[in-house]
Parts: structure tokens; C-alpha cells; sequence
């Protein structure tokens, strides 16, 4: 029998081949108006290489150690901490209140502060961290044990905790940026344990990087930091700093140039120029907190010639402090005056002798004070006695063309000097016995302007008064300075401090440090402010990122 045709159905198959041909020409249509471009995407690790290596990662133990001291900032917290403008706010305290005797403070906690590992901060960990430095059997460096012994210490409810002082004492504050460790995983170990306590290598602490519970930086060389989303609220798109550690700055290099390090901290002044012209490498500099300086020696052991006032100033004025950074540091250095730097609001410039390269001052000065150079000699002479000085300095390579410039400057005026260098720890006994005449020495001031442990009469026995400056005046004013709280009333004191410093010159401030970060332009978006603190250097961390990923979008109309 014959089938007749299905009408219908043939009818629905063309509506069908009709849907798929329009459908076909529709994404046609779509596809050549789509474009495909590249967006930031999350993921990798930024990788940053170090000299030295970190001994500890607690704040109570950094001590010294420079990698100890970058480290613990990126991953704990204090009750205070310094702004940009040097001046003492609120970390993991909102507010302080001095009372009326100027002898106790009271500090508030912030709510809501979790440790790394959900915990809540309260009270009692800051109490506990600063009891610590008070128990004999903790290791904690003499001077600050001294300083926490005589202070008791209470907490008032969850987040309030006073110090009592034994007497007024404004630098205390600054002993507040200390970061504070968690009560609830080390109350119960024995303080002389904790130096070798597991908490150590995986620390847990407040701040904006945490540390993996499987870090093992001392077996790897390298330590991981993640991202505290506490901290992060908005998210970041790397996964992780890593600190890669070195034994010296040419390893370091090396893995730069071979692609395993994105970042280079702290780019020393010798190879600066090498460094800058790497191909695919940006710098950024900012001073550091740091100065280095000419401390002469007035005591029994210093050349008898450093008695007299004029010789010391002389020897101010036969310096170009230009000609020396250029020549020894690449310029990496700013010239400083007095021994505040410019952040610290007791750096008062106009009470302070400019010097500079004025060699026709220091030689009217050399000959006032008895000190004659003879026809044709190279030394100036007083009495059958050359005007030769020992100049003592760490046996580093930058420390090296230093000392050498130093030289060749002061020989132009007829003063000899005869190099000292010595390894670190050699430098610091010669420092302490006298065994110099002049050391170029490294300051790292506190951030507190008081220098009491510096150039008082007590520091001569019990601190680092090392050039042996003995004036009375200079001491009270620095006593009576620490023992008032506001700034305003502290003030003249420093400026009063400042006028004997100026006029005795036991020593003679030469530059700022520079600080030097090398980064790649593999890393992206980078925007980078204050950069000599490893906290303000990551503070637009947020926007970093390494990784592209392809997105689909409307092409753009022709024209626009």
C-alpha cells in the first residue's frame, strides 16, 4: 500500500533547518563582534631575595638581627606603632592616657582583634608578653630586661592594661611598638623555654602575613607569608610573599638574574649601578631610619689632639659630604646634620653648624689651635707630635672606599690617618675599650627622640656614650627632656641639647642611609610609597599581581 506523506512533520523538520541556519548565522554575526583581552587573575607568589637569614620569628627575641626585626613586623603587632611622619598612634590599642603624676598609663584595647588563628586579643597576651621581659630566666637582651623590671604591670577587665613606672618616663611609649605574643598558646611553657619553642618557626601573631603551619624556612631557605584576610578585607590577587635567604649579595643576584626572584631587598650602594642596569628591573629608593657618623674619641685613650674643640670642627669642615657619597656610596646617601634625622620632630636644623667642604676654615682652624703644616711636609705638627689619627670601621666593602675617601679628604689638609678595620665583632670591642681615635660608626636611633643611653654621664659606665663626652649640662638637659610627656614641653630641652652637641661636636653626622628596593616588571600594578619599612612597602599590596588570564568582550565599535 503507498504511504502518503506526512505534511506535518516535514513541515516541522523546516522550521527546524530554518532555526539551526538563523542560529548559525546569528553566532557568526556575534563572533565577529566579540574580542578576546588579557585582565590581572589571581595566583603566584611574589618572591623576594634576602641577605641573611632569620634566627627567630619572635618580636621579644629579634634583637639585632635585621631579617628578624622586617620579618615580625609583617606578622605582629604592638599597642603602638610610628607613622609616616615619625609620630606614635594606635596599633592593637585605640588610645592611652597618661595619669596625672606622669607615672602611670593606661592603655584601651581595640575589639574585635583576632590572632592568625581566631583567637580573640585581649588584655591578658600583652600582659603576659610584657611580663616575659621582666622574668629572669626569659632571654631577653640586659638592657631591656632592666628597663621592664621596675614596671608593674595589671590588666582592668579584657581590654584595658596600665603600666605603673617607678618614675616619669616619656621613651616608654616607644617600648610599646613592641609586637605582642599569644597568651593562649605559650602561657603555659616556661619562659626560659620559649627561646627554643616550636611557636618560633610557625609564629602566630596579629599583623597582615601569617605563616603556614608547614613553614620549615630553616630546612628550605625560604619563607612563605600569606595573606591575613583579617588584614586584607578586600582580598589580593597574589597568594603569597616568599623570602627567599642568602648567604651574600652575588647568590642573590644570581637567582635574580636567572628568573627565581621577582623583588631584591635592600640593593647595597657598591653595586647599585649593576643592579640598574638589569634589563626588565625597576628601583625605588626612600631614606631609612639610620645615619652613619664620625664619633671621636674624648677620653683617655682618643688622640690628644680630639681635646681641643677647633681640631674636631676643623675636621667637620675639611669633609665634601657630597664628593664622599659619590664616590664611595654612588650617591646613596643624603648629607645630614646633628644627630636627629629630619622625621623626628626634635630635628631642629637651625641650631646646627652647616658644615661643608670649607677646607680654608679648617686650616685657619688647625693653625689656631697649634697644629702647622711646615714647607714642604704632608702632616701638621705641634710640638714634634704628627696630627695622625686612627680611624676604626667595619671591614665591609662600602664602609672600605669610606674610610678611604675620609682619608684622602682630610689628608688635603694635612691631617694623616692611618685605617683600622676590623670584623663586626671586633669593631664593637675596640668601640667599648677606646682603641680609636675616630670610628665610623652606624646610628640607629630610636624612634623616640630621647638619646640618653647615647651621650649622657651614666651612659659613659652604663650605656654607649663610646666617645666619652662628658658634659653635665647636656646630661640634665637629657634627663629632664624624658621625664615630661608632652611634646611641647620637651622641646627645649632637646633644642638645649642640641646647642651643647653643636658647640662640643664629640661627633660629626655624615649621611641618611638609602634604601633600595630592585623589583621586576614582571610584577604588575605597582605602586610603591614609603618603602623602608616592610609594612608601608607592602601597603597597596592589594592591587599587585603576576598572572593574566583571557576574557571575552564586545569588541569596540570602530573609531572609539
Amino acid at each position: 500500500m503507498r504511504t502518503k506523506p506526512n505534511i506535518r512533520w516535514q513541515l516541522l523538520l523546516a522550521i527546524v533547518c530554518l532555526g539551526l541556519v538563523l542560529s548559525l548565522l546569528s553566532y557568526q554575526v556575534q563572533t565577529a563582534s566579540l574580542c578576546s583581552t588579557r585582565v590581572p587573575a589571581a595566583g603566584g607568589s611574589l618572591a623576594e631575595g634576602v641577605v641573611g637569614a632569620p634566627r627567630t620569628l619572635n618580636p621579644l627575641l629579634a634583637g639585632d638581627n635585621l631579617v628578624d626585626r622586617e620579618l615580625v613586623s609583617l606578622i605582629f603587632d604592638g599597642l603602638t606603632r610610628y607613622n609616616e611622619q615619625g609620630e606614635l598612634v594606635p596599633a592593637l590599642a585605640t588610645s592611652w592616657e597618661v595619669g596625672e603624676e606622669g607615672r602611670t598609663v593606661t592603655f584601651t584595647m581595640a575589639e574585635g582583634v583576632t590572632w592568625h588563628d581566631g583567637e580573640p586579643v585581649t588584655a591578658a597576651d600583652v600582659v603576659f608578653t610584657y611580663r616575659l621581659l621582666q622574668d629572669e630566666t626569659f632571654p631577653a637582651p640586659a638592657r631591656l630586661r632592666a628597663m621592664w623590671q621596675p614596671v608593674t604591670i595589671e590588666q582592668q577587665g579584657d581590654n584595658t592594661v596600665t603600666f605603673t613606672l617607678p618614675e616619669p618616663y616619656s621613651p616608654f611609649l616607644d617600648a610599646t611598638t613592641r609586637g605582642i605574643l599569644p597568651a593562649h598558646l605559650l602561657g603555659d611553657v616556661p619562659p626560659g623555654e620559649i627561646a627554643g619553642h616550636d611557636f618560633n618557626q610557625h609564629p602566630v601573631g596579629t599583623g597582615p602575613f601569617m605563616v603556614p603551619a608547614d613553614s620549615n624556612w630553616r630546612r628550605s631557605g625560604r619563607l612563605h607569608l600569606l595573606p591575613n584576610p583579617s588584614y586584607w578585607r578586600q582580598g589580593v590577587e597574589l597568594d603569597s610573599l616568599e623570602f627567599r635567604f642568602y648567604p651574600d649579595f652575588t647568590a642573590l643576584l644570581d637567582a635574580y638574574r636567572a628568573g627565581e626572584l621577582q623583588a631584591i631587598n635592600n640593593v647595597p650602594p657598591p653595586v647599585l649601578p649593576e643592579v640598574a642596569a638589569l634589563p626588565h628591573t625597576r628601583l625605588y629608593s626612600a631614606p631609612l631610619p639610620r645615619y652613619t657618623q664620625l664619633l671621636f674619641n674624648l677620653g683617655n685613650e682618643g688622640a690628644p689632639a680630639l681635646d681641643q674643640s677647633d681640631v674636631r670642627h676643623a675636621l667637620g669642615y675639611a669633609l665634601d659630604r657630597e664628593q664622599l657619597l659619590d664616590e664611595a656610596l654612588n650617591g646613596q646617601g643624603i648629607p645630614l646634620q646633628g644627630p636627629y634625622l629630619p622625621g623626628s620632630w626634635a630635628y631642629n636644623p637651625g641650631l646646627l653648624t652647616l658644615y661643608g667642604s670649607r677646607p680654608l676654615s679648617a686650616t685657619q682652624l688647625l693653625e689656631g689651635a697649634g697644629w702647622i703644616l711646615g714647607e714642604g711636609e704632608r702632616i701638621r705638627q705641634q710640638d714634634g707630635e704628627l696630627l695622625s689619627l686612627r680611624l676604626l670601621f667595619v671591614d665591609a666593602p662600602g664602609q672600605r672606599a669610606l674610610a678611604d675617601a675620609i682619608a684622602s679628604q682630610w689628608a688635603e689638609v694635612g691631617v694623616a690617618s692611618e685605617l683600622r678595620p676590623v670584623a663586626g665583632e671586633a669593631y664593637a670591642t675596640a668601640l667599648s675599650e677606646g682603641a680609636f681615635d675616630v670610628a665610623l660608626t652606624e646610628v640607629r636611633p630610636p624612634g623616640d627622640p630621647d638619646l640618653y643611653d647615647f651621650w649622657s654621664q651614666e651612659a659613659l659606665v652604663r650605656g654607649q656614650n663610646y666617645a666619652g663626652w662628658n658634659s653635665r649640662r647636656a646630661s640634665e638637659a637629657l634627663e629632664q627632656a624624658r621625664q615630661l610627656w608632652e611634646v611641647s614641653e620637651r622641646r627645649p630641652f632637646y633644642d638645649a641639647f642640641l646647642q651643647y652637641f653643636n658647640q662640643a661636636l664629640p661627633a660629626l653626622s655624615l649621611y641618611q642611609h638609602v634604601y633600595t628596593y630592585a623589583v621586576s616588571d614582571s610584577v604588575q600594578n605597582l605602586e610603591i610609597g614609603r618603602i623602608d619599612h616592610p609594612r608601608d612597602r607592602y601597603e597597596t599590596l592589594a592591587e599587585w599581581f603576576l598572572l593574566y588570564r583571557d576574557v571575552t568582550v564586545s569588541c569596540p565599535e570602530n573609531g572609539d
